[in-house]
């Protein structure tokens, strides 16, 4: 029997699995347990991990199972791990994967293992309407291995190192099995049927041609399948062997060898937040990335711990994955961990007695309480948040207090209002508080001056700033300012919410002045005004752009607080989705409607179809918001005004640009129509509303999208206001000037011009109004379409 370590810092291995199966497993293969009369070694004030240490091979293993799957987690445990075990020079994230069919070498089938020699992050980028580009620059990508791991690597990359690792495995596979006598048949083999590759198109669906479902108009990659199916396995579904992939390494396999060696592959692996079921993106990634497997924690250890991703293939990340694999591939990834440890060199112990002999000289010095962490969010954290993974992801990694030791992190959400920002922020709070409970988050709205001193003071009581309640000429704002710019205020988060308003951040209230800079300090804005973003000086990589959801997180939204009944009509629901055109908050003002009335998304629909005055009506309706401010009215017709309001005030050319647009169709606005203005000025007023993103630009154009709900907001007010015949009259005015030659009918500017004419004079059909000026536009649009109508 070996000598225990003697304190946490002795160890210098590490283990950690995702699921209680990776970890059954792992646990298989230690060769003795050091806390099998309770913990000996305990753990850092603040560490919630729960650790089980002992012996593999030569090696003190320290080995930890996640809460939860993802980055996030992963790495909070890996933190926190961190500060319990100092000494530790090498992580291996063990458990199980989706596999890469082909990894342009070699075939690669369920139960092989593979090791990553670097991670990508395939989900960390930007959304943007037609595409997703992953960032990729030196500073987003995922740092390199330091030498440690770095020469094993290399050791194992070689055909000889990497044969003696595939023995060794085999070997330890053979010793968990035979270790895990009750439950020996679980870590089986599976068998080479058991071995299923579908082409990558071929749908995981009902098959059955008399199947009501929505499965039966299931033809399209991206056309959805219902939810029994996707719990359901192929031979349930009667999945077509016709369609499977023939693999040469499984012909030559026999069906009775029980002793079957699981390769291993070392080469790069996909880390994201999203489980992979889909057999083109997988391939598609695959193909630009140079990837051989997909997962799901090993970027958030690896920014942390020196780590080694080592999983087992237990499916093809393809529609038709299941779970027969589970086991057997956890065990193979054990036994090659164990392989990889026997050939790590550990450190020299001199090393490790600095280590030691620094902690002792801690604990002779005067013990100093670190600071003390505040969480001062005026908002419950969202049960209903749903979605927006791949975002919170991205923003986690730049508002962590790690994110940037050497400077004071600047961030900032940007989007159209009702589009989710807020939201964001709240759950980026919580989540930044789980992951960092000696992190502080402090939370200022900059709705106007007095909310931003009053959340500053309320910052300084907490903080127990000097004189923060003194009154008369203390200037609350410049006190706070000083006390976060203090580092012994240790880690914190700033969350400057709504910093829309240019005059209120930069005028004479000048509250971007009073914003605190501290190393140890992260501040995350979110404004619907780009400008305000560049003004803040906060870099573009550090900008995330946020847009409508995509159509899945959409329709969960819509599904919180409403019954399976009342979302039963699949195509009215879909339809639903996208006239609300997946804005966050007008899907949670539609949901709220119908359960409070009872009403189904069909019915629902029928309504905002029917009239316009009952659209309007819909869109106008407040409704309780518990995670939304009390003082401001949360319709989305409500929300836009807002910053209606402030172009109106500082750019009123851009207001006449917007309620010029509001009387055309909604796509394609050309340059050309809109009212005249000197150049510099038309330019200013045309950014001012991309920066509010209430239109935008054409790739390679001079062309704009104005916002379906906007247009129909800014319709409204017009009414309101009383000046919607005053515009109607200047719109027909200046169409008729912009009236294309009749000399070539057929062009491009012709028929963009048609449409435009076309979307007025049903707008004037729908006022029920009458122009004298439109009758040039009304005869022109009946004759081409009578015209068209007639060929």
């Amino acid at each position: 029997m070996s000598s225990r370590p003697s304190c946490r810092e002795d160890f210098e291995v590490a283990i950690i699995c995702a699921l209680p199966l990776e970890y059954d497993a792992v646990a298989l293969l230690f060769d003795e347990f050091w806390d099998e009369d309770g913990d000996p070694y305990m753990r850092a004030a603040g560490d919630p991990n729960v650790y089980t240490t002992g012996r593999i091979g030569k090696h003190d293993v320290v080995l930890a199972l996640l809460t939860h799957m993802g980055k996030v987690n992963a790495a909070s445990a890996a933190t926190h791990m961190r500060t319990s075990y100092r000494g530790l020079r090498l992580v291996l994230l063990a458990g199980i994967c989706g596999g890469v069919p082909y990894n342009g070498r070699e075939e690669i089938l369920l139960g092989d293992v593979v090791i990553s020699k670097t991670l990508v992050q395939y989900d960390f980028g930007r959304r943007y309407p037609d595409e997703f580009l992953r960032k990729d620059t030196v500073q987003d990508n995922l740092r390199r291995h330091d030498r440690n791991v770095g020469s094993l690597l290399a050791m194992f990359d070689t055909a000889s190192g990497r044969e003696k690792l595939r023995d060794k495995t085999c070997q330890f596979l053979e010793q968990l099995q035979e270790r895990a006598s009750r439950h020996q048949a679980k870590y089986d083999y599976p068998g080479t049927s058991e071995d299923k590759l579908f082409e990558s198109s071929y749908r995981h669906k009902h098959r059955d041609s008399s199947a009501t479902c929505i499965c039966s108009v299931c033809h399209g990659r991206k056309d959805p399948v219902c939810n029994e199916a996707l719990g359901l396995s192929c031979d349930e579904l009667g999945c077509d062997e016709e369609y499977l992939v023939p693999r040469q390494r499984l012909q030559e396999q026999s069906e009775q060898d029980k002793s079957t060696r699981p390769a291993v592959h070392i080469g790069a692996v996909a880390s994201g937040d999203t489980v992979m079921k889909s057999g083109e993106d997988r391939d598609k990634i695959a193909r630009e990335e140079k990837i051989i497997a997909f997962e799901m924690e090993g970027a958030g250890v690896w920014e942390e711990i020196p780590c080694i991703v080592v999983k087992g293939v237990c499916d093809y990340a393809d529609c038709h994955k299941n779970k027969k694999w589970q086991d057997y591939a956890a065990a193979t990834a054990a036994a090659a961990s164990k392989a990889m440890l026997e050939r790590y060199i550990q450190t020299d112990r001199i090393e490790r007695s600095i280590i030691q002999a620094e902690r002792d000289n801690v604990f002779r010095q005067p013990i100093q309480e670190p600071p003390k962490s505040h969480f001062l969010v005026p908002f419950g954290r969202n049960q209903d948040f749903v979605g927006r993974q791949s975002i919170l992801s991205e923003l986690l990694d730049m508002i962590r207090p790690s994110a940037n030791k050497d400077d004071c992190q600047r961030t900032a959400l940007e989007g159209l209002g009702g589009v989710g920002k807020t939201q964001l922020a709240i759950e980026a709070s919580y989540l930044i508080r789980d992951e960092h409970p000696d992190c502080s988050v402090f939370w200022v709205p900059a709705l106007d001056a007095a909310s931003f001193e009053s959340a500053y003071r309320n910052i300084g009581k907490h903080l127990k700033v000097k004189n923060i309640d003194s009154g008369g000429s203390v200037d609350v704002k410049q006190l706070v300012k000083a006390a976060l710019s203090d580092e012994s205020s240790g880690n914190w988060l700033l969350v400057v919410d709504n910093a829309d308003d240019v005059s209120l951040l930069f005028g004479t209230s000048g509250l971007s002045a009073h914003l605190p800079f501290s190393r140890r300090g992260s501040i995350l804005f979110t404004t619907r005004n780009h400008e305000a973003a560049v003004r803040l000086d906060i870099p573009s990589r550090n900008t995330i752009h946020i847009v409508e959801m995509g159509q899945d997180e959409a329709l969960s939204l819509l599904q919180h607080g409403l019954t399976d009944s009342q979302t039963s009509n699949v195509e009215a629901t879909s339809k639903l989705l996208d006239f609300l055109a997946n804005l966050p908050l007008a899907i949670r003002q539609a949901s709220a409607f119908m359960a409070a009335k009872s009403i189904s998304t069909a019915e629902y629909l029928e309504l905002c179809e029917s009239d316009y005055e009952d659209l309007i009506d819909l869109l106008s309706r407040d409704f309780e918001d518990r995670h939304r401010y009390r003082e401001i009215q949360n319709p989305v017709a409500t929300t836009w005004l807002i910053s209606f309001n402030q172009i109106l005030q500082h750019n009123p050319l851009a207001a006449e640009y917007l309620k010029f647009m509001s009387m055309l169709a909604e796509k394609d606005i050309r340059k050309r129509l809109l009212p005249r203005a000197k150049p510099i000025d038309a330019i200013e007023a045309i950014g001012t509303l991309k920066a509010y993103a209430f239109i935008s630009q054409r790739e390679g154009s001079d062309s704009f999208d104005m916002h379906r709900l906007v247009r129909l907001a800014m319709r409204n007010w017009l009414d309101k206001e009383g000046q919607l015949m005053q515009c109607m009259r200047f719109t027909v005015h200046r169409l008729n000037q912009r009236i294309p030659l009749p000399s070539n009918p057929g062009t491009d500017v012709f028929s963009n011009f048609l449409t435009h004419a076309q979307a007025f004079v049903q707008l004037m059909d729908e006022f029920s109004c009458e122009i004298d000026e439109a009758d040039v536009l009304k005869k022109l649009v009946d004759f081409i379409y009578g015209r068209a109508g007639l060929e």
